[in-house]
């Protein structure tokens, strides 16, 4: 009997984890604060908002790996997602490869 009640609940356990895979994700406290120094070091940002699984809004922070959970209320933060929201990763080029691009450019639509 013990041994069926616990791969019941096991059963139940993995069925909930793949029908709601991101239950466990959810930020469940924010920090009203956070230092400079660490705003300064963040690598992304997600949005948790305060529906469906979540039940608490949030700025995820992603620094070095960890994950910090922050209130979007902050000024500091707000900024830093006003900042970064359309800002666009590009590589830096030199300029000469950039001149020498366009010159072959040119030259082959001459031909």
């Amino acid at each position: 009997l013990v041994l069926f009640i616990s791969m019941l609940f096991l059963t139940l356990l993995l069925l909930f984890l793949a029908l709601f895979p991101g239950a466990f994700n959810c930020c469940t406290k924010v920090s009203d604060e956070i230092p400079k120094g660490i705003l300064r070091r963040v690598e992304r940002f997600e949005i948790q908002k305060a529906d469906g699984l979540c039940h608490l809004e949030a700025v995820i922070l992603y620094i070095e790996g960890r994950k910090f959970c922050v209130s979007p209320r902050i000024r500091k933060v707000k900024k830093l997602m006003k900042k970064n929201k359309h800002k666009i990763p590009r590589k830096k080029t030199h300029g000469r490869k950039q001149r020498r691009t366009k010159i072959i450019k040119k030259k082959e639509k001459k031909q």
